[in-house]
């Protein structure tokens, strides 16, 4: 068991996650009793997270012997407590330390490995690194590219936008923030990195985690038969010292009875819990078990964002393929440089795109200003328009791509929310003597429908906005008396009656403003 604590942590990277590993399979670990009419007896107990964690930290378990690593220092004395004022000492203060002089469970080298894993982990009183639940990524691992200082995660919460922060200026003097970038964007793009380099070895993955999988097995199984090894020796040792009392001795042959059934009642129900424990975990995976972590080994997307996968695991499996990141913004603008430093001495450099609060520091604001004028002013609709923005690199203030919404919301921040489409200049609105359709429909007391029938039949002159369903504009002023005759006509002899020449022959509009391109007029 003395060797399980130290592979499991080797292999879990924290004190924590060894301590449930232990809780969770019910491990329990052996303890000499150091005083008491039972001194010297081992027992053996639930695990405690100060024993292993004393474990980790003794030399004894790395064949060192060592004097003077809790050294009494008086000015931490408690009148009254006579074991107060000790503190732990690093090693280059110990009195002694004689290096391979017991027999030894791990190296010294994984010893001092262990003390700096444990000294990593350890958060303090106070302390602001951030716990395995943080969304964040690449905690510890940001740096600026403006100013070279690591980067901080800042509101690193699930509750809260997380952001990389160069504040170091700030939270130090109060000055100027260096810059910052949404944590999210970064985040995304070395995700992709680190899934798309382990891609290739999804094969060997499967193969690892099965055999993996049936070690631990094989661990939990040869746990469970020293359990059972120790519960028969314990219920045949009650067994001899009930055999060898003398009867006559009632009161202790009374007592050995009661232990010896409490013995065996205490190994029916460990016999119960392996019975249990075979039926859940067999001790060789089965065909459905092989296949279902091989399915998992493919989909190392899916594995990567299941539920069960903690944010602590990510970011390890990150720093086990990438050292640093360099970050670095251009100005208040959307776009990031991010340069990836590989272990192994690689560097690849790429770009992101993050979101922004306003639309004004997008890096091409001014162009898509003007491109958003243009194409409202050739007719196009907000879907129609958001699909192009799209198409030609656009990119929103607050999403990867354009909208119907998103493109309605730049027509109020342009000015152009009551500008109907197909309008590039003031000549293409309505002048002298001319109408919206609907509007003259309105003033004739008739439904836009008869105007339009009298625009296909060419009995007025009108003209298109531009664009699919460009909006009509009629030229009406001089016309209005002709138009309520041949509406009233119309009504009277509801086409039983060939239309008079003069009702449906337009007035000619030579020199007028869309005489010749967007007009339409003819006769019946």
């Amino acid at each position: 068991m003395v060797s399980l604590v130290f592979a499991k942590f080797a292999e879990l990277g924290s004190l924590t996650k060894t301590h449930a590993y232990f809780v969770t399979n019910n491990i329990q670990l052996g303890q000499r009793v150091y005083k008491g009419p039972g001194k010297g007896q081992l027992i053996w107990q639930r695990p405690r997270r100060s024993g292993l964690y004393a474990m980790l930290r003794h030399p004894i378990y790395a064949g060192a012997y060592a004097f003077g690593r809790c050294p009494l220092d008086p000015q931490r004395r408690i009148a009254g407590k006579t074991k107060s004022g000790r503190r732990t000492a690093p090693p280059e203060e110990w009195i002694c330390l004689l290096k391979d002089k017991v027999p030894a469970y791990i190296s010294w080298e994984q010893y001092e490995q262990n003390g700096r894993r444990l000294a990593t982990n350890d958060r303090g009183p106070g302390s602001k690194k951030a716990t395995g639940r943080a969304p964040t990524l690449l905690n510890g691992m940001i740096a600026c590219g403006r100013c070279g200082h690591p980067m901080a995660a800042r509101n690193a919460r699930v509750s809260a936008n997380p952001r990389y922060a160069c504040d170091r200026e700030f939270q130090e003097y109060g000055g100027p923030r260096c810059q910052s970038v949404v944590a999210a964007y970064p985040d995304r793009l070395v995700e992709a990195l680190v899934l798309q380099a382990v891609k290739p070895a999804s094969l060997e993955l499967s193969m690892r985690a099965a055999e993996r999988a049936e070690q631990e097995r094989e661990r939990l199984h040869a746990h469970w038969k020293q359990r059972l090894e120790r519960a028969g020796y314990e219920v045949e040792r009650a067994k001899r010292q009930y055999d060898a009392v003398d009867p006559t001795n009632r009161l202790v042959a009374r007592e050995l009875e009661r232990q010896w059934e409490q013995k065996l009642k205490e190994k029916q129900n460990l016999d119960e819990e392996h019975a249990r424990f075979l039926a859940e975990q067999p001790r060789h995976l089965s065909v459905s078990d092989r296949e279902r972590i091989g399915t998992l080994a493919k989909d190392l997307l899916g594995l990567w964002r299941s539920p069960t996968t903690r944010g602590g695991d990510r970011r390890a499996i990150v720093r086990l393929l990438i050292e640093r990141v360099e970050l670095t913004r251009h100005g208040e603008t959307e776009r990031v440089d991010a340069v990836v430093h590989w272990r192994g001495g690689t560097t690849t450099r790429h770009q992101v795109r993050q979101g922004l609060r306003k639309y004004s520091s997008i890096e091409r604001y001014e162009e898509l200003r003007q491109r958003v004028v243009t194409l409202r002013g050739d007719g196009m609709s907000a879907d129609e328009i958001a699909d192009a923005l799209n198409a030609e690199g656009y990119r929103a203030a607050r999403g990867e791509k354009y909208t119907g919404y998103c493109v309605r919301q730049l027509w109020t921040r342009f000015g152009l929310a009551g500008v109907p489409a197909g309008i590039r200049d003031a000549s293409d609105l309505p002048g002298k003597d001319e109408h919206w359709l609907p509007e003259l429909a309105k003033s004739l007391g008739v439904k836009p429908i008869v105007v339009h029938r009298w625009r296909w039949s060419g009995w007025l002159h009108a003209r298109q906005l531009r664009g699919e369903n460009g909006r009509w504009i009629v030229w009406a002023n001089a016309e209005m008396s002709r138009f309520r005759q041949l509406r009233a006509f119309e009504i009277k002899y509801h086409g039983r009656r060939t239309l008079p020449s003069k009702l449906c022959k337009p007035a000619s509009r030579t020199g007028a403003k869309g005489s010749t391109t967007h007009s339409q007029s003819g006769g019946k």
